[in-house]
């Protein structure tokens, strides 16, 4: 072998050991990374689309034949209490016929249970959403000839609930039907828990929401309650003020708040006909004027009943 010949069989053999190294070093790496990445691609996953939830109108009559259904029911915005209108023909038609039959069954009651999920804000007055949108139903069924007596109304969580597109809940409402029994009792230890400890309310009248505690709501339901239930019963919203400014005037700023407070608690289901404002201006002080949080103590609306 010549030595041009040697040179040229040398050039030659790097060239292939280059190749050779080339391949095993980068494009088995490569391959590598796009096996990888196809793995990856093979984990994503599509998030899981929930169908909204629809629940139907029903009731039924556990101790007889009677029944009442319709594929509607009422539905509420989410995070929100009142009734979404309108409501449908064979909704009002099966109300009408529950009305009907419950006038001539007076020895029935009706339930109706409100469902809330955890996502949603409750700004009701009551304990919880559900419990202010059963309020609400109850408040259509009465508008309807339904007598509040036999109504009660309750609140239940359901994080199963699925609002939808356009964040309605498509009837949070299940309903259901007993025979009464004597609450006579009842009422009556209910009428004097809440004179014995009623609702008060500390605001000022430029305010345009009252926040209420668990235990203010608390007291909302029971006097709400009782007003379904007893006869001639009225909820007495009282204005009392601090000794600031003369008493005429404290007289008129009491009445002030007082419609305040009944405002609200129209727009939370209480019949505005059972409802009686009055003040009392400076004359009840609960604390000594002397002091900033004495006033501030004054300055207060009382909710109770007759």
């Amino acid at each position: 072998m010549s030595k041009k010949t040697g040179y040229l069989f040398g050039i030659l053999l790097t060239i292939i050991l280059g190749t050779i190294l080339y391949y095993f070093l980068c494009c088995n790496s490569n391959l590598g990374m796009v096996d990888n990445e196809i793995e990856k691609e093979e984990v994503v996953t599509e998030p899981e689309v929930k169908s909204t939830t629809r629940n139907a109108f029903s009731i039924v009559d556990s101790s007889g034949n009677s029944t009442f259904n319709a594929n509607d029911n009422f539905n509420f915005k989410t995070s929100n209490y009142t009734i979404l209108e309108p409501v449908t023909a064979r909704l009002e038609e099966e109300v009408a016929k529950l009305s009907t039959f419950l006038k001539d069954n007076s020895n029935k009651s009706v339930d109706i249970t409100g469902y809330y999920t955890s996502r949603e804000i409750n700004n009701s007055a009551f304990p919880n959403l559900g419990l202010a949108r059963a309020n609400a139903v109850k408040n259509y069924f009465v508008s309807k000839g339904v007598s509040s007596k036999i109504i009660n109304t309750h609140g239940e969580l359901n994080d199963d609930l699925v609002p939808d597109a356009s964040s309605i809940h498509y009837g949070p409402v299940k309903y259901g039907m007993a025979t009464r029994a004597n609450s006579d009792d009842d009422l009556a230890a209910l009428r004097a828990e809440i004179q014995a400890d009623p609702l008060i309310l500390y605001f000022n009248t430029a305010q345009s929401t009252i926040n209420l505690t668990s235990a203010q709501r608390e007291k909302v339901s029971k006097i709400s309650r009782y007003m379904d239930k007893a006869d001639n019963a009225l909820t007495k919203v009282v204005g009392h003020t601090d000794n600031t400014s003369s008493r005429a005037s404290n007289i008129r700023l009491g009445k002030k708040r007082a419609e305040f407070a009944k405002r609200y608690l129209i727009q939370n289901g209480i019949n505005s006909n059972k409802i009686r404002t009055s003040s009392k201006g400076p004359d009840e002080p609960i604390a000594s004027n002397a002091t900033e949080d004495g006033r501030a103590k004054n300055r207060r609306v009382v909710v109770t009943i007759n």
